[in-house]
Formats: structure tokens, C-alpha cells, sequence
């Protein structure tokens, strides 16, 4: 039965806890997905295959310019399309992209199986690649398509906030899940108990398992939420009328109708580009330092594999906990402060590892700041991409695409040439990489942190909003109704500030 349409006062119906809970589903998949490439890709390829530093490095950055490419073109797309068959246009490439991650996934974590010891480097670089294109198209077509239902699901604006942050506490419920997994399957492996407390190629079997429980786990989130989340099913050419969608913190009065913003008209606005660079900079936070934690703990460290689990847990257990401090501490501080506080977190680790060596129980202590600081930035950055976009729901995905472009083809080329500055080019890590992986740890986290804080910096200067629509609806207005010009404008430009 069709729910009775809202007057332009009327704000929309809460959105349900059960309808909440199975949108966070959506991004299950791919959050222990990511889980499993960022941060064991690079073990998995050095030490249980013994794979090159630069063959590593090479796989990771295609799976990323392949993911950055596809982003925003899919984004792109996903604005133009109507939906397939009783799929919205947002499920159907959720669909679409949870399929491939499906049916490629597991490859990526197992052998050549076409491989022999003899196999040159390059062969298995070849042998890889499609399956990693596969899953990087998956996986941006997915993240694409779930980040873009947040603006039309809800309208307010802490509304937004507590979407994203039931879909990251979601995302660290997936990230326990994998370092659990890997925890239970590191300490059970008795079969060579004189070789447990370093990676090999005895561990094959652990990626190998791992890999296809996440995928099979995957799948029935997925599955709750593609039956779960109702998505409004547009008409062929009708886009959401804006309305429907304004958000409850202020109403505009009756006017001529507002021009859509298309994607070319993102690439004029200001704010886009203060947004690309605050998000960009918070993902290489939280992707580099998640990268190369397990580098850190094992070779700089010389800490047992198990920590490669345990460590990670505890980031994101602390991360989970702090998810659920977003919306309060975002209603009373605002948005830019508790970006900053987040970021203060995340220098306290950095400073923390460049000035000692942690021992014993320390490095969980590190553990928790570096978990709490990433979910505080990594929320409020993605709160703040919501806010850009405000009523503008029809061109979201265009937004997030080029979002994601920024941060995955930053990320790496950023592992690509931490790679190629390893001191120890022939083996997996000589006593030169023992500093290495400390300071890279350092720089990944404090010396992006302090980008971050001028780009922060330069949002409380210049506040979030649409200005150059706003200019062009001034010029508008005044030509037809000039007495009621000015106040539409300055509604039209305050409608996206963040605080």
C-alpha cells in the first residue's frame, strides 16, 4: 500500500532501527573484505608466498587504480540508472557488485594454481591481476551504491550521522569477525607446532580458509539487506522531487523550481574539493596505518604471528565502542571539533611510537588510540561528504565516486613507493627494516594527521555549503521576484553549512 505523500513542511518518518540495522548490512562484505586486503595482502604476498616488496606493492596498487578508476565512473552511472526489475537503481549495482566480489575474493587469498616454484614473478602478477580488477569493480559498484542511499534514506542531519555510524560500527563488526577468524585459525594450526610463531607457507591453508568464510559470511549480510532496506523505485527520467528530501533544520518558502546539480557542476563548487582532500587524507590514515600494523608488529616489533590478529581486534574494538559516541559528541561539540578530537587521538599514537618502543601490554594501549582516533575521523569525515551533498540525492553516488577516486589512487601510489624505498630489496626484511616499519607507521599517521588539520583548518574558514548554485539562484530569483530574492539565496547558501 503507497505511504501518503509528505507536505513540503512535513519532515519523513524516522527511519526504523530494523531498517537501520539491515542497510549496515549492505557494507558487511566488503568491510571484511577490505579487512583481509589491507591488512594481510602484503604478509600474505612477502612472507607465505615470498613474493618481491615490488610485485606486492604492483599487485596492491592495480587492485587500488583499478578501484579509484572504477569509482567514480560507476558512480557516475548509478546516477543515470532507473534500477533492474524490483531493484532501485542503487540496490541493483549493490547487487551487481557483491556479486563479482563473491565469485573473485577467494582467489586473490589462495596460490597460483597454475604455479610451480620455478614460475617467474611476472606470471604470477598476470595470474592475479583479472581477479583483483574483478573485486576491485565489485567492491567500488558496492561501496558506491550503499554510500549513496545514506542521503535518500534519511534528511536530517544527525540522522546522517547515526546512519554512518550504525554502518561503521557494522564495519568494525566485520573487521573483528576477520581478526577472530585469523586468531582461531593461527592458534589452532598444531600440525607444525615448531613453525607457528612466524608466518610461511604453512599458513597457506589459513588465508585459504579465511577468504572463503569471509565471502560465505558476505553473502547472507547481504542477503539481509537487499531483503531488508526498501529503496523508493523511481520512474524512467523522474528524479526524487527535492522536497521530499529537505532537511528538517530549515524550510525554504515557496519558489521557482531549483536546478538540479549535476556532476559537472560539483567540479565548480569549492567545498567539493575542501571534502575530496579532508577524506582522502583521513582514508590514508586509517588504510596505510591498517596496511602496515602487521609489518610493524612482526618485523619491527619482532612480535609472534598471533599478534597480527589480536592487534587489530583491539583497534577495532576500541573503534566499535567510539562509534557509538559520534552522535552525541557530534551534537555538542559539532562536526569540525570532533574531527579535530579524533585527530589529537591519532598524533598521540604517533607520538607515542616515534618516541618509544612499546613493550608488553603498551602496544595495546597504542592499539586502542589508533582504533578510537580512526572510527572519531573516519565517521565525521563521511558525515561531512552528507552534508556536501545535502538535498542534492539524484548526483550522491558522483560524489562519493570521486571521493573514493581520491583516497584509493592516493593510497596506492602512497604503498607503491613506501614499497620501493625498502631498505632490503632482495629479502622479506634485513635488521635496516627493523626502523623502517616504525617510521613508516610514524608518517602514515602524524605527518598525514597534520595535513588533515589544515585542510580542517580551512572548512572552519570556509564552511561546507553550496556557493556557486546559490550565486546563479540569486541572479535567478532577482529576475523574476526581486523582492524575494535575497531571502531565498541565503537560505539556498546556509542550507549545507556544517557547524
Amino acid at each position: 500500500m503507497a505511504e501518503p505523500p509528505l507536505s513540503p513542511q512535513s519532515p519523513g518518518p524516522a527511519l526504523p532501527l530494523r531498517a537501520r540495522l539491515s542497510f549496515a548490512c549492505g557494507h558487511f562484505l566488503n568491510d571484511a573484505c577490505s579487512a583481509l586486503w589491507f591488512t594481510y595482502l602484503l604478509p600474505f604476498l612477502h612472507a607465505v608466498l615470498g613474493y618481491g616488496h615490488a610485485a606486492a606493492g604492483g599487485l596492491l596498487l592495480a587492485g587500488q587504480a583499478a578501484d579509484g578508476l572504477c569509482t567514480p565512473l560507476l558512480g557516475f552511472e548509478a546516477d543515470r540508472a532507473h534500477g533492474c526489475g524490483r531493484c532501485g537503481r542503487r540496490k541493483g549495482w549493490h547487487l551487481a557488485g557483491t556479486t563479482c566480489v563473491l565469485v573473485s575474493f577467494p582467489f586473490v587469498f589462495s596460490p597460483c594454481l597454475a604455479c610451480r616454484d620455478s614460475t617467474p614473478q611476472w606470471a604470477a602478477f598476470i595470474y592475479y591481476l583479472p581477479f583483483i580488477i574483478i573485486f576491485q569493480f565489485g567492491w567500488a559498484a558496492t561501496q558506491v551504491s550503499h554510500l549513496a542511499l545514506i542521503p535518500e534514506l534519511v534528511s536530517s542531519d544527525h540522522g546522517k550521522v547515526e546512519l554512518t555510524a550504525f554502518r561503521y560500527a557494522f564495519t568494525v563488526m566485520a573487521n573483528i569477525t576477520v581478526y577472530g577468524l585469523t586468531w582461531l585459525l593461527l592458534n589452532f594450526q598444531t600440525d607444525q607446532p615448531d613453525r607457528m610463531e612466524h608466518l610461511g607457507p604453512q599458513d597457506i591453508p589459513v588465508f585459504r580458509n579465511l577468504a572463503l568464510i569471509v565471502v560465505g559470511l558476505g553473502a547472507v549480510f547481504s542477503l539481509i539487506f537487499h531483503l531488508g532496506t526498501k529503496e523508493k523505485p523511481y520512474p524512467p527520467g523522474v528524479l526524487p522531487e527535492p522536497e521530499e528530501s529537505t532537511p528538517l533544520l530549515h524550510k525554504e518558502p515557496p519558489g521557482p523550481p531549483r536546478p538540479l546539480l549535476l556532476w559537472k557542476d560539483w567540479l565548480l563548487e569549492p567545498s567539493f574539493y575542501q571534502v575530496a582532500v579532508l577524506y582522502m587524507a583521513t582514508r590514508l590514515i586509517v588504510n596505510l596505518s591498517q596496511t602496515y600494523i602487521a609489518m610493524y608488529l612482526t618485523n619491527s616489533l619482532l612480535l609472534s604471528k598471533k599478534y597480527i590478529a589480536t592487534i587489530p581486534l583491539v583497534m577495532y574494538v576500541s573503534g566499535f565502542l567510539s562509534s557509538f559516541l559520534m552522535k552525541p559528541v557530534n551534537k555538542w561539540i559539532g562536526r569540525n571539533l570532533t574531527y579535530f578530537v579524533g585527530i589529537l587521538v591519532v598524533l598521540a599514537f604517533a607520538s607515542w611510537v616515534a618516541l618509544a618502543r612499546p613493550v608488553g601490554d603498551e602496544i595495546y594501549g597504542l592499539a586502542v588510540l589508533l582504533g578510537a582516533g580512526s572510527a572519531t575521523i573516519l565517521v565525521t569525515s563521511l558525515s561531512m561528504t552528507a552534508d556536501l551533498i545535502g538535498t542534492n540525492t539524484h548526483s550522491s553516488a558522483f560524489v562519493y565516486g570521486a571521493m573514493s577516486f581520491t583516497d584509493k589512487m592516493a593510497n596506492g601510489l602512497a604503498v607503491m613507493v613506501i614499497q620501493n624505498l625498502h631498505p632490503c630489496p632482495t629479502e622479506l626484511c634485513c635488521p635496516a627494516c627493523v626502523g623502517f616499519y616504525r617510521w613508516v607507521m610514524v608518517l602514515v599517521t602524524g605527518g598525514i594527521a597534520v595535513a588533515a588539520v589544515t585542510t580542517l583548518c580551512s572548512i572552519m574558514v570556509w564552511p561546507i555549503r553550496i556557493r556557486c548554485r546559490a550565486v546563479s539562484l540569486q541572479g535567478l530569483r532577482s529576475a523574476r521576484t526581486p523582492e524575494s530574492g535575497t531571502g531565498s539565496t541565503e537560505g539556498d547558501s546556509h542550507s549545507s553549512t556544517v557547524n
